[in-house]
């Protein structure tokens, strides 16, 4: 399977690569690695990571 930048992933700041929920979505699946895009709310993440990230998020959006 190809990826392509921009619509599968970009890189961050910090030159990391960077999965979007596009391709996060095609995959089927939370991988449970904690990805910053991840469309199925983490439910593959233990806790307290799980919590964590989910409530980084919310904070993200009230922004």
């Amino acid at each position: 399977m190809k990826i392509t930048e921009g619509l599968d992933y970009y890189f961050n700041d910090e030159g990391k690569m960077v999965l979007t929920a596009h391709y996060l979505l095609n995959r089927g699946y939370c991988c449970g690695n904690g990805c910053l895009h991840c469309p199925y709310d983490y439910v593959n993440v233990p806790e307290p990571k799980k919590k964590a990230l989910l409530d980084a998020r919310k904070r993200q959006e009230k922004k």
